[in-house]
């Protein structure tokens, strides 16, 4: 892949320390992940990372797997993350059965698609992304009204991820991939 909008040119060629990682994405998606040209160039961070995120997305997580995508989806528009904004939306049409909700995220205030407990977390979401934070006392009592200090905690490390794989990716420009496009308005089972 070169882009050439991207003002750091992405990796031809990945170290082998990553093969099994590359490996996995091309099983999963049919070729390498955009990103993984950018953050290849530091193998034993891109690790950890992967390592982090496999950690918030295993089965025993606090968070659903659909709430998860929701707000990782949220935050990818947020930062304005093209590749981001494409994997994630991937992610929650899979995890939800349908393209409505993923449609919906950018105007999540004002659709009837969201629960209660939804509109929370992605408040929450909105909250944690501004720069500074802005989680003022009114939302910190709507989130211990529907959420444990465990699940708090969780979402909180996962919202973190999320803008520094979102932040990453945008500023050195990663272009989206079309994942979610190749969804043709039908999720993936």
């Amino acid at each position: 892949m070169n882009d050439p909008q991207s003002w750091v040119k992405p990796l031809t060629r990945l170290p082998l320390p990553l093969k099994p990682l590359v490996q996995t994405q091309k099983k999963h998606y049919g070729e390498v992940l955009h990103p993984t040209r950018w953050w290849g160039r530091m193998p034993f961070l891109f690790w950890l990372v992967a390592l982090f995120v496999g950690f918030l997305e295993r089965k025993r997580a606090r968070l659903t797997p659909d709430m998860r995508a929701l707000l990782m989806t949220r935050v990818s528009q947020i930062c304005h993350c093209a590749f981001c904004v494409d994997a994630n939306s991937l992610r929650l049409a899979e995890r939800c059965g349908a393209m409505d909700k993923v449609l919906a995220v950018a105007n999540w205030q004002t659709s009837a698609l969201f629960s209660e407990e939804e509109r929370v977390a992605l408040a929450y979401a909105e909250a944690v992304t501004a720069t500074p934070p802005k989680v003022d006392d009114a939302l910190k009592a709507q989130m211990t009204a529907h959420f444990t200090d465990e699940v708090i905690s969780e979402m909180t490390a996962l919202l973190a991820f999320q803008n520094l794989s979102a932040r990453f990716n945008a500023a050195l420009d990663i272009p989206s991939q079309g994942l979610c496009d190749s969804l043709k308005g039908a999720p993936r089972a």
